[in-house]
């Protein structure tokens, strides 16, 4: 079966804010997140894409802009069931003011329980974006054979998702997985099991490195860890 690359979009002006930005419009890539966007088609040059699926987000059309205007013989088409989860009354908010609301110890330790007030749940969530990557998978060997290889540009926690049930891990356990803006995470898919090939290759190691304290009192995230919580929605990257 089909060889999946998801990416996650470069770092938007929600991520630089420490906001959880959902469906909220009007969030785009920042100066930073362009750049990522357009290092895209030469990290991706030796894959002969068939085609290229998206989140309908702006921050994620960005971000596939670049590749998609170097290979002209690209097809884009945006699918919603890999878009962001949907945040509900969390949307727009900033991250430090939602770690102080006690849905936000659910959704770090028992995410299969959490709702979002006004939004779906995390079990919705990861359902429908799996769905769309079996869709997908059949589609892509259907049109292009066994061995096609094809993108995803979507977010965080629905790449985080995806990741968890390709390692047969429960959703419970999904926070332990960590994905950076513009990040590459490879799965191929098999008859049998799926295998995890790359996850979050950025090709770079600045997010390793520890976070100030003032960077991490901001709210603004970079690293998986650095309190033991997870970042809702993705972590911010580097500069």
């Amino acid at each position: 079966m089909a060889t999946l690359i998801l990416v996650r979009h470069g770092r938007s002006t929600a991520n630089t804010a420490a906001v959880l930005a959902g469906w909220t419009p009007g969030v785009h890539l920042d100066e930073h997140g362009a750049a990522q966007a357009a290092a895209l088609p030469e990290r991706l040059a030796a894959l002969p894409l068939a085609t290229v699926v998206s989140s309908p987000l702006e921050r994620c059309l960005q971000t596939v802009q670049p590749l998609l205007n170097a290979r002209p013989e690209l097809r884009i088409q945006t699918d919603e069931r890999v878009g962001e989860c949907h945040y509900g009354d969390w949307s727009g908010r900033k991250l430090r003011e939602l770690a102080d609301e006690p849905l936000m110890q659910v959704v770090q330790q028992h995410p299969s329980a959490a709702v979002f007030p006004g939004g779906e749940s995390m079990r919705a969530m990861q359902a429908r974006a799996v769905d769309a990557v079996r869709d997908w998978n059949e589609r892509i060997d259907a049109e292009h054979g066994e061995d096609a290889v094809y993108a995803i540009c979507s977010h965080g926690d629905i790449i985080k998702s995806i990741v968890a049930d390709a390692l047969g891990m429960h959703l419970d356990l999904f926070q332990r997985v960590h994905v950076e803006p513009c990040s590459v995470t490879a799965i191929r898919y098999t008859r049998t099991r799926p295998f995890l090939l790359r996850l979050g290759d950025t090709g770079e190691l600045g997010s390793l490195a520890p976070r100030d304290r003032d960077h991490r009192e901001a709210g603004s995230t970079g690293a998986a860890g650095d309190d033991g919580e997870a970042v809702v929605g993705g972590g911010t990257g580097t500069a």
